[in-house]
């Protein structure tokens, strides 16, 4: 299944109400653009998460070209998927490797937000394009997390480094950082527990694992690259549930404000008929969305594709 079929079908929730929204909207051919309309249509992609601001974009935009006319369906959705690849715009690269291996991939998020399932997913990725993998279970806390975290290394074919219960996180991320180093591995993935954005000392925690991890690298390969060094961890992701639609901007702005975020992955996307919430995320914090999660398999993980995720929400009604 290629991607645009992926989103498609991960997207159905939120496409549905778009369907059938807009198709109430436009009840005939042409509908005239007056205040009632524009009132119609605001609402519509609020209902979907995308925010009011894109959605006061879109409808002022629609305004500027057909107030008082009478405008077709297919001529208004022109103007807001053009508007929406304007915002949703992005580099096209998901995961910039180091010069230097391996690269560091730091993820984080609050709990049950997929963190695990989806290190499972980009571990099988990255395996599935012949990249050695070290992971490490920073979350040593949850013994289950830990658990889950080792039988998918053993499964997919990555080394583990784990801690023992309740000892510091930072200290298994440094080792993790140290095997990947010495095996001269591709990634290391570094998982770290769940976390309300909201919990000033576990935000604390989270800085530290993330100065500890730079110091690492930094000591290991000062004197062969210096550009590289000082982007330890390469990557910083954070995991946000797409089901908890505008909730996911806070997320966003205070794990961004500890770690400086490099991208988000949308979990559990095909659960929600929230999926607009991606677009509220990019305009407001202007992080890539990297990758979707679309189910619970390890290959249930998609390259986001900004033109395609808004090709696919306006489908079924083009």
């Amino acid at each position: 299944m290629g991607f645009f079929d992926s989103i498609k079908k991960g997207l159905a929730k939120t496409v549905s109400i778009l369907n059938t929204d807009i198709r109430d909207i436009f009840k005939s051919t042409g509908r005239l653009v007056d205040d009632e309309f524009l009132n119609e249509m605001f609402e519509m992609f609020v209902k979907t998460d995308m925010g009011v601001t894109v959605a006061k974009e879109i409808t002022d935009e629609i305004r500027k070209q057909f107030q008082s006319r009478v405008a077709e369906m297919h001529e208004v959705l022109a103007i807001v998927k053009t508007k929406l690849k304007e915002t949703m715009a992005q580099p096209t690269a998901p995961i910039v490797f180091a010069e230097t291996r391996p690269t560091v991939i730091m993820v984080c998020g609050v709990n049950g937000s997929g963190k695990t399932t989806t290190i499972a997913k980009l571990t099988s990725m990255f395996i599935s394009d012949k990249k050695s993998v070290v992971l490490g279970a920073a979350d040593t806390f949850r013994a289950a997390a830990v658990e889950q975290l080792t039988v998918w290394a053993h499964r997919l074919g990555a080394t583990i480094v784990t801690g023992q219960s309740g000892s510091d996180p930072a200290s298994v991320a440094h080792r993790a950082v140290a095997k990947a180093l010495e095996i001269n591995a591709d990634v290391c993935i570094v998982d770290t527990a769940g976390r309300l954005q909201t919990q000033k000392n576990l935000m604390q925690e989270l800085e530290k694992i993330r100065r500890v991890i730079g110091k690492a690298y930094t000591a290991a390969v000062r004197s062969d690259d210096a550009d590289s060094t000082a982007a330890a961890p390469h990557e910083v992701l954070l995991i946000l549930d797409a089901t908890t639609g505008q909730n996911g901007i806070s997320q966003a702005k205070h794990f961004s404000e500890a770690v400086q975020c490099t991208g988000l992955v949308l979990a559990k996307l095909d659960g929600t008929a929230k999926g607009g919430v991606a677009v509220a995320i990019r305009k407001q914090m202007n992080l890539p969305v990297k990758f979707i999660g679309l189910g619970e398999s390890a290959a249930d993980l998609a390259v986001f594709d900004s033109n395609e995720f808004v090709e696919a929400l306006f489908d079924e009604v083009g």
